[in-house]
């Protein structure tokens, strides 16, 4: 039923295009016999627009990651008090986001400043697409401004690091293919009396595994005897299989965190994706250039239009 909604779902934002499309062709043409305005035409033309980058936005969230909620931690940087409190407004920043958006947020663990602000938050968020909107968020995030808690009122610059993973249930399910798996039943060796050496107890379980990510083949080969019977031996390796799955599923889900991992980068000058310079009124993100005056809106949780510029220049292939 998910997957027949999600497809309802293209079809429509397919059809809404499609019309749009077709309604600024007739305004075109309308245009050309003066039954309506430029103005009209512009109109038409801007909405088709909107429609189809809204479309183009939607398909960057193709991962099957993307559509998980997300685990975000913020770290506060060097620069003790000042770096503290810069955190401690990501973490409302991207509460409020959340709340804005419909989310489900919960704190899962907190450690607070040493006079104000927090040293550390990891933050669960919850709900449709939480990770495929917030993975632009992973970096180092910088803050420019005269410090509340400098004597001497000078302008401070500090770092706080932001983390975003997707939230991945515990259990995996693991899926047997009864086409790839192929029995052989053999006579068990050593000890264990007559029936043993004289019975084909053994069995050997083939199971011919592709793997879902790679497309590499490999067959497993088990082989049990822990019994004289044989359908006992049968249900050992099927879970002896089972387990092999389990771990290669759960190796690939390692890996992938690992990839993330790896991107996370030391929080220090130079090192930053983003700048919200409160002075200057200025808010801008080093890896798209998109900016804004408006820091006062970014602060009380409109990224929206930064996690577009990121998603429509990164999703889909590695940042440059």
């Amino acid at each position: 039923m998910k997957k027949v909604k999600d497809l309802k779902k293209w079809i429509e934002l397919y059809k809404e295009v499609k019309a749009a499309a077709e309604e600024l062709e007739l305004a075109y043409e309308y245009a050309r016999e003066q039954i309506v305005s430029e103005e009209e035409v512009d109109q038409a033309y801007a909405q088709a627009t909107r429609l189809i980058e809204d479309l183009e936005f939607r398909n960057m969230l193709r991962d099957e990651a993307d559509q998980m909620a997300c685990v975000l931690k913020i770290n506060s940087g060097a620069g003790g008090t000042e770096s503290q409190d810069w955190a401690s407004m990501l973490m409302r920043m991207y509460l409020r986001w959340a709340e804005n958006n419909g989310y489900k947020t919960s704190i899962a663990n907190l450690q607070e400043g040493d006079e104000a602000g927090i040293k550390s938050v990891t933050i669960n968020i919850e709900g449709d697409y939480a990770y495929g909107y917030l993975k632009s968020e992973n970096g180092v995030h910088r803050l420019v401004r005269v410090s509340p808690y400098n004597a001497q009122g000078k302008r401070m610059t500090s770092f706080a690091s932001v983390f975003v993973t997707p939230l991945v249930d515990d259990t995996i399910e693991v899926k047997v293919d009864p086409a790839a798996i192929s029995w052989d039943t053999f006579r068990s060796g050593g000890a264990g009396g007559q029936n043993v050496n004289k019975v084909e107890s053994g069995v050997r379980l083939r199971y011919q595994f592709k793997d879902p990510y790679t497309g590499e083949e490999e067959e497993i080969l088990i082989e049990n005897t822990e019994t004289r019977d044989q359908p006992k031996n049968r249900e050992n390796a099927m879970r002896q299989l089972r387990s092999i799955l389990y771990d290669k599923e759960l190796k690939h889900r390692m890996a992938e965190q690992a990839k993330i991992e790896a991107g996370k980068k030391k929080i220090e000058w130079g090192s930053q994706i983003r700048s919200y310079v409160f002075d200057d009124r200025r808010v801008k993100d080093h890896r798209t250039n998109y900016q804004t005056s408006d820091v006062g809106g970014v602060m009380d949780g409109k990224i929206d239009g930064f996690i577009k510029a990121y998603l429509m220049e990164f999703a889909g292939g590695e940042e440059k």
